[in-house]
């Protein structure tokens, strides 16, 4: 703290001399300091958000140092407040420290004082800024506990995520069925200033256009054949919150309309009613469809598109992201074998090899139906081969091996080994001789990999 400055101190008295001489000596202790001649001015000066410390005399024209040092004490509680007073009563002490000050002084100030009483604030400052960031960080993982992975193309995934949550921009996530684009969603709620206010999610797929217009934006008793009473749409209901369109582009072209009114007016009306009802929502919404293409086909409104996709969010489907698999493919074993009451260990070769070669067109969610399946079949502590579905079964003929397309050369040799191992029952001895390869060699490839423990034994 002595080699930089570190914090900024907002000092506020109406007498000029002390506010300046104060300002002085506490920039003496590299600290910097800025000023304000009475409350109100303070008070400006401290919303800013960048104040660490304030020192603050009791008694000033407008508003008083008991007010404002209420309103920072009520508003920032981890901010320290040292208030000064030149009258030295004791009353007006114990009513500051009951409003939330740190300490007090009386005047005239004793400077060596008020700089081991700013230091000692500013440490506790220190502390509760770190425990505020360290919290901040926690907060930011739960977020993306749910979405497994440590790939490169996962990665860009969490970092736009990142980005745009703390924004109010409109954001469209895309990408194939099941990968997980409603986890994002819930990942973006989580992470923006919005998290305590609700995250309501619509499912535009599920329902007609006539009851779709319904669920987003409410209706009037009697608006139709069975409105027995007026109810909130989701408009109202994701009030200062988020509303997440799973599925968007399933809507109809009229509901689209008044889709796109709401984006850019804020503004609606229930269905068969008059009442202008404003709302303050950010949309995110997701489609496994291509939206440019049913835009050209008239079935998508490009004026709705350009709202919905200010920020647009890929999420990459699992053949893309095999990498993930062993991370992935462990946290569903440790979760559904809880679930179901099971102790399962993992998975033999043969059934490694056949989940790393299958492209899964179903994604994450097969992937997990896959797995789950298994665990419950499993009359062992390992998956086999006759525990995995009947189409994972049939993919996993060990005659042939396959490779996908743009699959890196390491990636090439660990499916090769792995496939081969697995054909041959994990005879490891047989495996090495039909790569072609010493058999010390194959051992340290599988243990690099985790298929086996580094110390196995090699004979």
């Amino acid at each position: 703290m002595e080699n930089a400055v570190k914090f900024k101190l907002l000092v506020v008295d109406d007498e000029k001399n002390i506010r300046e001489g104060l300002a002085a000596a506490l920039e003496m202790d590299r600290h910097e300091v800025v000023t304000a001649a009475d409350g109100d001015e303070g008070w400006k000066r401290f919303q800013k958000g960048d104040i660490d410390l304030v020192i603050t005399d009791l008694r000033m024209p407008g508003l008083s140092g008991e007010e404002l040092l209420k309103r920072i004490c009520t508003g920032t509680p981890g901010v320290p407040v040292i208030v000064l007073t030149g009258h030295g009563t004791v009353e007006n002490a114990v009513a500051a420290m009951r409003d939330g000050a740190y300490d007090f002084l009386t005047k005239p100030l004793n400077l060596d004082h008020l700089s081991l009483l700013v230091k000692r604030a500013l440490q506790i400052r220190e502390m509760s800024l770190r425990q505020y960031r360290l919290e901040e960080e926690l907060e930011h993982k739960k977020q993306f506990s749910a979405m497994i992975g440590d790939s490169a193309p996962i990665h860009l995934v969490f970092d736009t995520i990142s980005r745009v949550a703390p924004a109010k921009a409109s954001v469209l996530i895309t990408g194939e069925s099941g990968v997980g684009k409603e986890l994002v969603a819930d990942a973006i709620h989580g992470l923006s200033p919005r998290k305590d206010k609700p995250l309501v999610k619509v499912h535009c797929a599920a329902l007609a256009a006539s009851l779709l217009e319904s669920e987003l934006f409410g209706h009037e008793k009697g608006a139709f054949t069975g409105a027995t009473a007026r109810r909130r749409g989701c408009f109202e209901r994701a009030h200062e919150g988020t509303l997440f369109l799973d599925e968007i582009g399933e809507i109809d072209q009229n509901v689209q309309i008044k889709l796109l009114r709401v984006l850019q007016e804020k503004k609606f009306e229930r269905v068969g009613g008059e009442e202008t009802i404003e709302t303050d929502v950010r949309i995110v919404a997701a489609t496994n469809r291509d939206l440019k293409a049913e835009i050209e086909k008239g079935n998508f409104r490009e004026d709705l598109y350009f709202r919905l996709n200010v920020v647009n969010i890929r999420v990459p489907a699992l053949r893309e992201r095999k990498e993930d698999l062993p991370l992935m493919i462990a946290g569903f074993l440790k979760e559904l074998s809880l679930e179901n009451g099971k102790t399962i260990e993992g998975l033999d070769n043969h059934v490694r090899s056949v989940l790393f070669a299958y492209d899964w067109p179903g994604n994450v969610r097969e992937l997990r139906n896959c797995i789950e399946s298994a665990v419950v079949m499993a009359q062992g502590p390992v998956i086999t081969m006759e525990d995995l579905p009947p189409a994972l079964r049939s993919s996993g003929d060990a005659s042939w091996i396959r490779i996908p397309m743009g699959s890196s050369m390491e990636e090439v040799e660990k499916i090769v080994i792995r496939d081969t191992v697995a054909a041959l029952q994990g005879n490891k001895s047989k495996a090495a001789d039909a790569l072609g390869i010493g058999r010390k060699t194959l051992y340290r490839k599988l243990a690099g990999w985790g298929d086996l423990p580094e110390d196995a034994d090699e004979a």
